[in-house]
């Protein structure tokens, strides 16, 4: 696992240079722009509301004493809770939206890697890319939330939230890494057997995704480079894997 997640974080070191080599840029104008309005959208939101969580959470103490240390503690928590929630959305809604336009940046570096130009691959049209995009991210985001919620409630219990803290990161970074794959799986597998396969590979996709996730800590460049860089590295790996998986079933029909 631990060197699936470094071979993921790894495949970044070479992703600019490749995008700048395949000409791939101006595959990523449009997600771009999907990935600032929507940060600059649940950023505002999350400023806005995490004061009013922070006082919903407050009314839970009854008594005056310590009313002001357990509302500023509310008000942090509620922040947290914003921010927590506000990735999981971003990262759903931007690569749900982009993935007619990654497809072809997927299907270029796979060209690339293997020397085969043209690929039996399903064929899929932009509607149905971006139809396996939102069906893919809905039920991820389903997943992630149903994880998330009881992470965020231990963040009450000193000590231990400081692992919750850990553990909630490696959550989304692994959904992170997930939708990322998926736009180089979409051409090899139908929907059921693509999430199997990321199942099988779960340290590649955090070792993505964790990356990923640092990216959103970087203001305005962040959300700018996130997709272009991710996309790349993810496609890379994937490739890779899906290339390994075709030689082990030719030497199983071999033998």
């Amino acid at each position: 696992m631990i060197n699936n997640i470094l071979k993921g974080i790894q495949a970044y070191a070479g992703s600019f240079a490749l995008i700048s080599k395949l000409k791939l840029w101006k595959y990523f104008a449009i997600p771009i722009l999907i990935s600032v309005l929507t940060a600059a959208i649940i950023g505002l939101s999350a400023y806005g509301l995490s004061d009013n969580i922070g006082r919903f959470i407050a009314h839970i103490w009854p008594w005056d004493w310590g009313s002001e240390t357990f509302t500023s503690i509310s008000t942090f928590i509620g922040g947290l809770v914003v921010i927590a929630i506000g990735l999981i959305l971003y990262k759903h809604i931007i690569m749900a939206l982009s993935a007619p336009f990654m497809s072809p940046v997927s299907e270029k570096i796979e060209a690339h890697l293997t020397g085969i130009e043209k690929h039996n691959h399903r064929k899929t049209s932009f509607r149905e890319q971006l139809w396996r995009g939102i069906r893919i991210n809905v039920r991820n985001l389903g997943k992630e939330l149903l994880f998330t919620l009881p992470l965020l409630l231990l963040k009450f219990i000193p000590v231990v939230n400081i692992f919750s803290t850990v553990l909630l990161f490696l959550l989304q970074a692994y959904y992170a890494g997930f939708g990322n794959m998926d736009y180089t799986l979409e051409r090899h597998f139908k929907y059921r057997d693509s999430i199997n396969f990321v199942g099988k590979h779960k340290g590649i996709a955090i070792g993505n995704g964790i990356v990923f996730m640092l990216f959103l800590l970087i203001p305005v460049i962040g959300v700018i480079l996130v997709l272009p860089l991710s996309v790349t590295a993810s496609s890379v790996n994937t490739v890779k894997l899906l290339e390994q998986e075709k030689s082990l079933n030719q030497n199983s029909v071999t033998i």
